[in-house]
């Protein structure tokens, strides 16, 4: 048996499409929504099984990755969150790198030798290293309205896998996945459905004006916060409002915490991008039971209402 195991955001979307596309191979699909990422819990498997695990923290699957290994099955491994220790096994291959200009959809397309290169392009965008997309872009020659296109796919695909549950999200992740894997070119995708890029664009940017519409809850000259309440459209712009903070005042660190129905809180965390703190995020959000990520963004997923003064105030102290 085959499995495939992917974070539900444009990143790891686009790098299973790229394995997929130089390496075809049927496998049963195991995603979810983006902060979804102890994927390895849901399933079991035999010696001899095939498991291919793509943008999610193996830090976080850590002890399910070993019960898989010990199991007999053999994984490969391809991620650029936090890491730990990295286990050493005979049947376990990975590719992991937390450089903070790095994602996985570019160490898929270095692993293929830049065999489908549109796509690493996308995933980039979407995890919002902007400078890397558009310096492979230009390394292609791609022209302007194409490059456009390319990081347009990528915003969309990574803001539909944020929400609470499945059916926040516009597609499911699976199912999104389904529809573009045929497609050797993220362009000739959008060419071939207009109606679903029209649809992620309009959930897009009606969400996104949503959230442009709330001041900031604290401000300074270092760090912003912004308190989104406790609705859909909060729920599936939060990481993608981040990341559009982040480029329109890059000296900033941004945090955006986002009201649960469960009287919690989730946070998304974006460092400075014209800092050295840039390397920050995972760090802080680490700091906390339910966090994690990446150097440049990173996230806590439970945060107890009572936890939320003191979570404005460590942000405040570690980016000051």
């Amino acid at each position: 048996m085959n499995y495939d195991v992917f974070n539900g955001d444009a990143d790891g979307i686009c790098a299973l499409i790229q394995l997929r596309l130089a390496r075809p191979r049927s496998a049963q699909l195991i995603t979810g929504i983006k902060r979804n990422i102890r994927l390895l819990d849901k399933f079991n498997v035999k010696s001899g099984d095939q498991v291919t695990v793509l943008d999610i923290s193996l830090q976080k699957n850590s002890v399910k990755l070993l019960e898989l290994l010990i199991q007999g099955a053999a994984v490969f491994y391809v991620d650029h969150h936090q890491s730990g220790a990295v286990p050493k096994h005979p049947q376990l291959k990975t590719l992991i790198n937390t450089d903070s200009d790095i994602c996985t959809g570019l160490l898929v397309n270095q692993y293929l030798n830049g065999k489908y290169p549109l796509w690493a392009i996308t995933a980039a965008f979407g995890d919002n290293l902007n400078h890397r997309a558009e310096q492979l872009g230009n390394s292609l020659k791609l022209n302007q309205a194409d490059l456009e296109i390319l990081k347009n796919l990528g915003i969309y695909v990574n803001y539909n896998s944020y929400g609470s549950c499945i059916n926040d999200l516009h597609f499911a992740p699976d199912k999104l996945y389904q529809q573009m894997a045929d497609f050797e070119s993220p362009l000739d995708f959008v060419s071939a459905n207009p109606d679903l890029f029209t649809q992620l664009q309009q959930g897009y940017q009606q969400d996104l004006a949503h959230a442009l519409a709330v001041k900031p809850e604290y401000q300074n000259d270092k760090v912003a916060v912004f308190l989104l309440p406790d609705t859909v459209w909060a729920r599936r712009v939060n990481g993608v409002f981040g990341n559009f903070l982040a480029n329109l005042n890059p000296a900033l660190a941004h945090a955006v915490i986002t009201a649960n129905p469960d009287h919690a809180y989730q946070v998304s965390v974006r460092s400075p991008l014209t800092s050295q703190n840039q390397r920050g995020a995972d760090q802080l959000c680490s700091c906390f039971p339910s966090g994690g990520g990446r150097k440049a963004a990173a996230g806590i997923n439970h945060l107890p209402s009572d936890q939320l003064m003191m979570f404005i105030q460590t942000f405040d102290d570690f980016y000051a």
